[in-house]
């Protein structure tokens, strides 16, 4: 196959978070069979070692690391030993992440918690120890995470989920101002409403279509549908870019009020 140069990933060292599942497993085999070598990070080690052997099957190269993002020493412990198994790291996929459905009015404090954990402060504790990693290995990198649409306006019952986020693509500005400097590009991606594992099943109910016709494409995402926002940022296409937001949402922020 050839490849083309500007988007080229090929032997450059990718941590993808939250790799066990949906669009963090989608991300993982998107880069590998692009020629990355990809180090697949979650807590659900089962689930990462089969994908991992799974890449290694299609002839890609692929290793696994043991992360929790609400732990700050497994986020050390993981981020160092991806820039060891692969030598240094280049790309970070920051996408662990969890939603929590809840009416505001009786939303849990524990709840809150687990959101913003994860999503916000888990997004910056690797973020963090992955540039310094980057600026260890002396080339810098690219910082991808991942936010959403609900970043950038809200839905019912997801309050911990939207403030994250948005709170997310703020940071995502932030970390870009600061660490343009030293070579370290941070841009995010904003999905619209993607269909995984977990969510497929809604998508087909009564209230999943009705969700479906208020985006301007009638359709939902796939994941396949955000792998060229991912290749522009994570490669030398996006050389220029750094505090961007990419929405690849099927037009659904553009949908009339």
């Amino acid at each position: 196959m050839t490849r083309d140069p500007l988007f080229d990933v090929s032997g450059k060292a990718a941590l993808v978070t939250g790799a066990s599942s949906g669009l963090g497993e989608h991300f993982a085999r998107a880069l590998a069979s692009r020629g990355a070598i990809v180090i697949a990070a979650a807590r659900r080690a089962d689930r990462i070692e089969r994908l991992v052997a799974q890449i290694a099957s299609e002839g890609g190269t692929a290793h696994a690391v043991s992360l929790d993002v609400t732990d700050p020493a497994s986020v050390k412990a993981a981020v160092e030993k991806a820039a060891d198994l692969a030598g240094r790291l280049d790309i970070l996929v920051n996408n662990a992440g969890i939603a929590d459905t809840h009416p505001s009015m009786n939303l849990p404090e524990e709840n809150w918690r687990r959101v913003i954990d994860t999503n916000l402060d888990g997004a910056w504790r690797v973020a963090q120890a992955a540039a310094q990693a980057m600026l260890a290995g002396g080339e810098g990198g690219s910082i991808v995470n991942i936010a959403s649409v609900l970043g950038l306006r809200v839905a019912n019952h997801l309050l911990a989920y939207s403030a994250a986020k948005a709170a997310l693509i703020h940071l995502t500005k932030a970390l870009a101002l600061e660490w343009a400097r030293h070579g370290i590009r941070v841009n995010a991606i904003a999905p619209g409403y993607v269909e995984t594992e977990i969510n497929s099943g809604f998508f087909k109910s009564e209230a999943g279509q009705l969700m479906v016709k208020r985006i301007p494409q009638r359709r939902i995402g796939t994941p396949r549908d955000l792998e060229g926002a991912l290749l522009l940022l994570a490669s030398g296409a996006g050389a220029y870019m750094t505090g961007s937001i990419v929405v690849a949402d099927g037009g659904h922020l553009v949908n009339s009020l």
